[in-house]
């Protein structure tokens, strides 16, 4: 069976109303909604925003069991083990009747969701070992088909309400509902406040020596380079949207987003793309090369020179952007090189950036394209296999969220997700975040390790301003 939406919509002037209050006009009334934003408005390529509320069907991967539920009420359920996922998820997508009737150049619905780091166990040939961490557990796959998206246009101040009504679902809110909350109601505001100390699954020696270990595996040839990361807790009470509100001001990214899923949440200010697909061409954008701001303009300006002749950054972001290179191969042809090492600022750091697109096969679905691109490499390493074999070696526990990827994938084709880095995910009134250090062969190792901590600069900067909204 087939679903077929009836789909209307109603387009207003955005010149009074920012994602932000629209999300917490529509928070209370509808539960387990989902922002996701962009601070990048000033183009047209990465100009929309959306909001997405009342889930009519939902698939998810949790504890071994693929679970599809459908408006109608239906569900089925598997084995994960024992079937292809890129299969079943498009064959989900499938049954969902695109209404093309009116032409626009976004998505008006798809999927919106996540997927976790382990499920590379679900597209590679490979086996995890690593426990998981029950405080950090989620679902590894978790993507919602809403009745109603938000969409808005920065780039020409234009909102558009869809209303994608299922016949069987019986949970149905109007258009002119969802108009009135944007319009007028008044949203409540809750105090945020940090407890205790916070808490690192290694001590700072203990990261020293894992990262001591990974660097003797470059030296043995094991691989050329891998991303060891380290994670951090934080117990908070109060209202964790703060903190978001306080990331996406402290560190504007490309990729800004909110998902709350009740009895766990995933919010993040990431800089990089896991994969993007529209209109036939697949992108990656390759960060590698970090160096730590300053604070002083001239002094970044200085660092950032410095950063574009560093041999080791260099040589690192010349192999991941290669890395990338070849995982578009697979299903592209005509893969180049955009944008090569091109200095972004971000709050607290500088990193190195590069764009790599491929134009799509005849006949290549979305979803094998992220599959065999996924993780990135500049979450991983290179060769990935073995990185990835490390990295569940010696990481003290499952990645989980950290370094997956989250956004959505339209009933159009079209796929975006960010990865899940400078991400928290908070769960049970504790925040939980994490970062990684590239080791190579000419690695500092002590310098390697404060990068995380830079990395880490921005979110830890947000709890604190939270407290003070």
């Amino acid at each position: 069976m087939n679903y077929r939406s009836e789909t209307t919509f109603k387009k207003l002037l955005a010149d009074t109303a920012t994602p932000v209050s629209i999300y917490l006009r529509l928070r209370d009334e509808f539960p387990n909604s989902v922002l996701l934003e962009s601070s990048d408005y000033h183009t047209r390529q990465n100009s929309m925003s959306y909001i997405c509320c009342n889930s009519v069907a939902e698939v998810r991967i949790e504890d071994g069991i693929y679970t599809e539920q459908f408006p109608d009420g239906s569900s089925t359920r598997f084995s994960a083990a024992e079937e292809s996922i890129t299969k079943r998820l498009t064959a989900f997508c499938n049954r969902f009747e695109y209404d093309n009737t009116h032409k626009f150049n976004f998505i008006t619905n798809g999927l919106f969701g996540y997927f976790n780091y382990e499920m590379i166990e679900h597209f590679e040939d490979i086996k995890l070992h690593s426990a998981p961490r029950p405080e950090r557990k989620t679902p590894e796959l978790l993507y919602n088909v809403y009745q109603i998206v938000i969409a808005i246009n920065h780039f020409k101040n234009e909102l558009y309400i869809f209303n994608h009504n299922y016949a069987d679902h019986q949970s149905k809110t109007s258009i002119e509902r969802i108009e009135y909350l944007i319009r007028n109601k008044d949203f409540p505001q809750y105090k945020f406040k940090a407890l205790n100390h916070e808490t690192s699954n290694f001590t700072d020696e203990e990261f020293l020596s894992v990262l001591e270990k990974a660097q003797n595996n470059v030296y043995r040839g094991d691989v050329f380079q891998i991303q060891i990361s380290r994670s951090f807790s934080q117990e908070f009470q109060g209202d964790d949207f703060n903190v978001y509100r306080a990331l996406r001001s402290i560190n504007p990214s490309p990729y800004l987003f909110y998902f709350d899923y009740g009895n766990f949440k995933l919010f993040g200010s990431s800089p990089e793309i896991q994969l993007g697909i529209k209109n036939g061409v697949a992108s990656i954008h390759p960060i590698a090369g970090t160096f730590r701001r300053t604070g002083d303009d001239a002094a970044d300006a200085e660092l950032a020179e410095k950063l574009k002749q560093d041999p080791k950054e260099n040589a690192e972001h010349v192999m991941l952007v290669d890395l990338a290179r070849n995982d578009l191969s697979r299903h592209c042809d005509h893969v180049k090189v955009d944008r090569f090492c091109e200095i972004q600022y971000y709050s607290h750091v500088i990193h190195l950036v590069s764009a790599v697109t491929g134009k799509l096969k005849k006949h290549t679905e979305p979803l094998n394209v992220v599959a065999d691109t996924f993780p990135a490499g500049t979450l991983s390493g290179a060769p990935k296999y073995r990185s990835m074999q490390l990295i569940d070696e010696y990481e003290n526990g499952q990645r989980g969220f950290y370094s997956g990827a989250i956004g959505f994938l339209g009933f159009n084709g079209e796929f975006n997700h960010a990865i899940m880095i400078r991400t928290f995910m908070s769960k049970n009134n504790t925040l939980n975040y994490q970062a990684a250090a590239g080791v190579v062969a000419d690695s500092v190792l002590t310098s390697e390790r404060q990068e995380v901590y830079n990395k880490m600069a921005a979110l830890k900067k947000a709890i604190e301003l939270a407290e003070e909204i």
